[in-house]
């Protein structure tokens, strides 16, 4: 069995040493390291990749969720914390499951088996704030993306959201192999086009979700280009 890459997020030592303790148990768990802090953890997920953090919620200067806003490529999350109002917002945000401290060995235990039923592994998902609300969204989930004032409102699946950032900032953590930037206020997810309508107006997409899509003079002959490959 190939062991799950492990990473403990927590600003407690003692918390950090006890949650290692208990996974040691564990044979098809592989601790591949710990952080103290947000900033830490930030640096040692994008090393050694893990495919799985035990992360702490509320930590100074930067929480649990700061953090996940931070990153592109997620790993699998289990939520381990003392205040149990954070719950609902790590559901929210699908993580495996949610561990209240001191943590009993049996509770740990189920949720290393949610784990094996969902599967651990790192995908490229955007964690995004709105309204209060966390989402955390697997890229190749969003088909469109506009700017709107100092936002810019993602469209996947049937749900809407608004992310604080501007489409240049979102742009840089988009793959350039999948999306494209049809205009100053949109991008598209490539995957999702439909078929190409040029017509006296110019040149638009009509994605698989229904919407259409004008592409400006200026990327309308890259689109092409790339269409043609």
């Amino acid at each position: 069995m190939n062991k799950i890459r492990t990473l403990i997020v927590d600003d407690e030592k003692p918390a950090r040493d006890e949650l290692s303790a208990l996974l040691s148990a564990f044979d098809h768990i592989e601790l591949v390291g710990q952080a103290a802090n947000a900033d830490q953890a930030e640096e040692l997920i994008r090393r050694l990749d893990p495919q799985l953090i035990f992360l702490d919620v509320q930590m100074p200067e930067r929480t649990g969720f700061d953090l996940l806003e931070s990153l592109t490529s997620v790993p699998s999350v289990i939520f381990v914390t003392a205040y149990d109002t954070y719950a609902l917002k790590a559901f929210e945000v699908s993580a495996v499951d949610y561990l209240m401290k001191p943590i009993r060995e049996e509770r740990l235990r189920k949720a290393i088996d949610l784990l094996k039923v969902r599967g651990p592994g790192v995908e490229q998902r955007l964690f995004v704030k709105d309204s209060g609300r966390y989402h955390l969204i697997k890229l190749v989930d969003i088909h469109l993306v506009e700017s709107m004032d100092n936002y810019a409102r993602i469209f996947f699946n049937k749900q809407v959201v608004l992310h604080k950032t501007s489409l240049n900032q979102l742009e840089q953590k988009l793959p350039g192999d999948v999306f494209f930037r049809t205009s100053r206020s949109q991008i598209i997810n490539r995957n999702y086009i439909d078929k190409i309508d040029n017509n006296e107006s110019g040149l638009f997409v009509k994605l698989l979700s229904g919407e259409l899509v004008f592409v400006s003079t200026r990327q309308a002959p890259k689109l092409r280009q790339l269409l043609s490959k």
